[in-house]
């Protein structure tokens, strides 16, 4: 007799499977992430084929298999309709995805990173216009890889572990995002000495991330962006306005946000040694929609 078992879970991935059913990716606070597969889900009729879209919350009730396990029920808790409204927020919910599916595990409860996944999935689904999707989603991003144990050093000097304050009022005032080395470097640091600095890591760091992903070169980053990096461990952004010297306020941009973004999805991209497709789509409708 098969062993059947249930567990709550949200769909993260979906490929087609023989003739109509589908193989599901699903991130449950139980066990972790699971695959299985869900018989004639591709079929019009089928029971499971809406219950079997991305970013689904359902409860599943799962038979054990030889190979695979088979999805035989599935009631939907939760849904995120509104985030396929433009091509930028479903982009950028695939591009988290992909993250959490880099940063979960199997076999292993899974709790708090299925509830800040879906956290930040109902964030994005109820932005506003006028609010920033790279600002939400560098958070998210920040959010994810901390709860992972991989989060970029942003307050203080990796190297030198003096704090960095951010200088406005020298307009040549730097810093460097150094991903091998794990975030802000101070540009006078003595990068020649041997500091046996090692990146932050935790058990599924992947060992062939440095001949995947190209080699990342220190970046400077400024005063501004400095400032929006040390905001993102907040539990929610706060406004621009707060943050920021009237100074700054007068030459920041959406631009700086996807400044953020791209330095954390670069680093994110080197440590976990694959790159993230749907990024790509949320950089493309960054440029249409600007």
């Amino acid at each position: 007799m098969n062993q059947v078992y249930k567990a709550t879970g949200i769909i993260l991935k979906g490929i087609p499977f023989g003739e109509a059913d589908r193989l599901l990716t699903i991130l449950s606070p139980e066990v972790g992430l699971l695959k299985a597969i869900a018989p004639n889900a591709r079929k019009p009729k089928s029971m499971l084929r809406g219950r079997c879209e991305l970013f689904v919350v359902n409860e599943f009730l799962i038979s054990k298999g030889r190979s695979l396990d088979k999805i035989s029920q599935a009631d939907t808790i939760e849904s995120y309709p509104q985030l396929g409204r433009n091509i930028g927020t479903l982009a950028a919910s695939q591009y988290l995805a992909e993250l959490v599916l880099c940063l979960a595990f199997e076999n292993e409860p899974q709790a708090e990173m299925f509830s800040l996944f879906n956290e930040h999935l109902r964030r994005l689904e109820q932005i506003k216009p006028d609010q920033s999707l790279h600002a939400h989603l560098a958070q998210a991003v920040f959010h994810l890889l901390a709860l992972a144990g991989y989060a970029p050093q942003v307050h203080y000097c990796c190297l030198t572990q003096t704090a960095l304050v951010a200088d406005y009022l020298d307009p040549q005032w730097r810093v460097n995002f150094n991903t091998e080395l794990g975030g802000l470097v101070t540009i006078n640091a003595d990068f020649s000495v041997k500091t046996g600095f090692k990146p932050v890591a935790n058990k599924k760091t992947n060992s062939r991330a440095k001949s995947q992903v190209a080699i990342a070169k220190p970046r400077p980053v400024r005063a501004l962006e400095v400032t929006l990096l040390q905001q993102l461990s907040a539990n929610s952004l706060p406004e621009i306005e707060t943050i920021l010297p009237a100074i700054a306020l007068k030459t920041f941009r959406e631009r700086d946000w996807v400044n953020v973004e791209h330095l954390l999805r670069d680093y994110a991209q080197y440590h976990l040694g694959r790159t993230f497709r749907a990024a790509e789509l949320v950089d493309s409708s960054w440029v249409i929609e600007f």
